[in-house]
């Protein structure tokens, strides 16, 4: 009886000085300094600790000491262990790449375009953020997944322009305390982004990432024939296109070639944005010559010109907006005159605007996308007297076959005509490669597609098109890595936790193993006996 009541005691000593040395050692962690207080707590569950152990040994009958010796090796052994096991969790959790991340938004998991292009970085990148106070700590976990990511290529800092005042002045006098701004650098490349009004989102670092990482690509818009403008911000525009373009460091020029005689030398795609009215000879010869010599081209045939049966189409208006077949013939293709219609699949109420992920898959250029949608496009088809070494494939068809096809009466009579229109599933978009010989300083590559509508900013955000269309441009340019889009806003709904509260959690977390332990000690010393 005696005995029992004296394991009671030691198991009482011994819960009651882990709990003091516990809250000793907790409280100076949390604090980060050692007060009289804390330490005396600490040292008192020392002394609680040492007074269970000789308790145990003194009421211990002699034959047993040594099987008790063994067991204070197994309390000790399982405390060790779980602090090894506390510690080994938390290295596991920072160190493994596997990622859970529970948020609605996945704030915590930068997207797979982001993380191949970070895994790929072959130069050093430098990420400097300016921001008064304490940062918040999106911030602080954004900067952390681009630093595990990249593996050491990517460098991190956040600075209070306040309290650090010559660092901050070493970036120039643009800093200030009214703005949050994030500097990326590399090599003698540098972009700054702004986030004082919204949080700072993965899209925006990975573009500007992107913009001092990666070599400039040109991009020539072909002007002078009534084409969609680059600079025109209205809805028949390109410049959300264009601002794209720019995002993912390729920059964008107009030509006009009945000036210019020539494609520039620095040209690396040719971009002919829906003519209204047809090039001349010369043109289209400057062209043909461009594609011979190896040079890479998007054709953006616009749609023909439609009328009804009680308005007869004018001559001028059945050469409206040509289909450059002069030129398409010679790689291997062919434009028809006609409106691709799609009766089950399409946009809105026009059956001439089909919607459709119905794609040849082409891992550079349709790999991931969702639906495109087009106005009024043609059917493209092959051209028979091509020569052998060019190749063709349609990229972009109708979804369905029954109930698509090109319709050939532009009098809006929507009615399939088996002698006259092209059954569906219909291509209306094509992609061209002739690959290089010895002699060729490149292979041509070409792509055709029957609409430009799809890319002005009256649709590009729509659906996938733009994706479609950054994918497309990336593959002319033989620079065949995932595009970057400035869509995706994230709405902030975090935990800003002080440095305080954060070694709070991290004892909680830790004790609360070690507690595990000891209420199974505890009991263990009960039952000894």
């Amino acid at each position: 009886m005696a005995l029992s009541k004296n394991c009671k005691v030691s198991s009482v000593f011994f819960g009651a000085g882990s709990a003091c040395l516990a809250y000793g050692l907790s409280i100076s962690y949390i604090e980060q300094h050692f007060s009289i207080l804390a330490v005396s707590i600490a040292l008192l569950g020392v002394v609680l600790l040492l007074f269970c152990f000789l308790n145990i040994k003194r009421t211990s009958p002699k034959s047993s000491k040594v099987s008790h010796w063994k067991k204070y090796g197994i309390v000790i052994l399982v405390i060790f262990l779980s602090i090894i096991f506390s510690i080994g969790i938390n290295f596991l959790a920072y160190t493994c790449k596997l990622r859970w991340d529970l948020t609605k938004t996945g704030q915590h998991t930068l997207t797979e375009s982001t993380i191949d292009y970070i895994e790929g970085l072959t130069r050093d990148v430098q990420l400097t953020a300016f921001f008064v106070g304490l940062p918040p700590k999106y911030l602080e976990d954004i900067f952390e997944e681009y630093k595990r990511v990249s593996k050491g290529r990517i460098k991190t800092e956040i600075i209070d322009p306040i309290v650090q005042i010559g660092r901050a002045a070493q970036f120039g006098n643009i800093i200030n305390s009214e703005e949050n701004k994030v500097i990326i650098q590399s090599g003698s490349e540098r972009r700054d982004v702004d986030f004082t009004k919204k949080p700072l989102s993965e899209e925006q670092l990975t573009n500007a990432i992107v913009r001092v990482t990666r070599e400039t690509r040109n991009v020539y818009f072909l002007t002078g024939h009534k084409e969609y403008g680059i600079f025109d911000e209205g809805e028949k525009g390109l410049s959300d296109l264009v601002k794209l373009l720019s995002s993912n460091r390729i920059s964008s020029k107009e030509i006009m070639l009945g000036v210019t005689g020539a494609v520039p030398e620095d040209c690396d795609v040719l971009i002919i944005p829906g003519p209204h009215n047809v090039l001349t000879e010369k043109e289209e010869g400057i062209i043909e010559e461009y594609l011979k010599k190896g040079g890479d081209a998007l054709f953006l045939i616009e749609h023909i010109i439609v009328t009804t049966p009680d308005r007869p189409l004018t001559e001028e208006e059945r050469h409206k907006n040509p289909s450059l077949n002069s030129i398409l013939n010679n790689w291997g293709v062919m434009v028809a005159d006609d409106i691709v219609v799609d009766l089950k699949s399409h946009a809105g109420s026009d059956v001439g605007c089909p919607a459709t992920r119905n794609y040849v898959p082409h891992k550079a250029i349709t790999a991931g996308l969702d639906y495109t949608f087009y106005v009024r496009p043609r059917s493209i088809s092959t051209y028979e007297n091509r020569r052998d070494s060019i190749k063709t494939v349609p990229i972009v068809l109708t979804s369905s076959a029954q109930t698509s096809w090109g319709e050939t009466d532009r009098t809006l009579n929507v009615k399939f005509d088996k002698a006259l229109d092209s059954p569906g599933p219909v291509p209306f978009a094509y992609a061209i490669w002739e690959p290089k010989d010895a002699n060729d300083t490149s292979d041509t590559r070409i792509v055709v597609f029957t609409d430009a509508d799809f890319l002005s900013n009256a649709y590009i955000e729509h659906y996938s098109n733009a994706e479609m269309g950054l994918n497309v441009i990336n593959w002319l340019s033989e620079l065949e890595y995932k595009v970057f889009l400035n869509r995706k806003e994230i709405k902030v709904e975090r935990l800003d936790l002080a440095s305080k509260q954060k070694r709070i959690i991290a004892v909680i977390l830790t004790l609360m193993p070690i507690l595990i332990a000891v209420s199974g000690i505890m009991i263990w010393i009960r039952q000894k006996n």
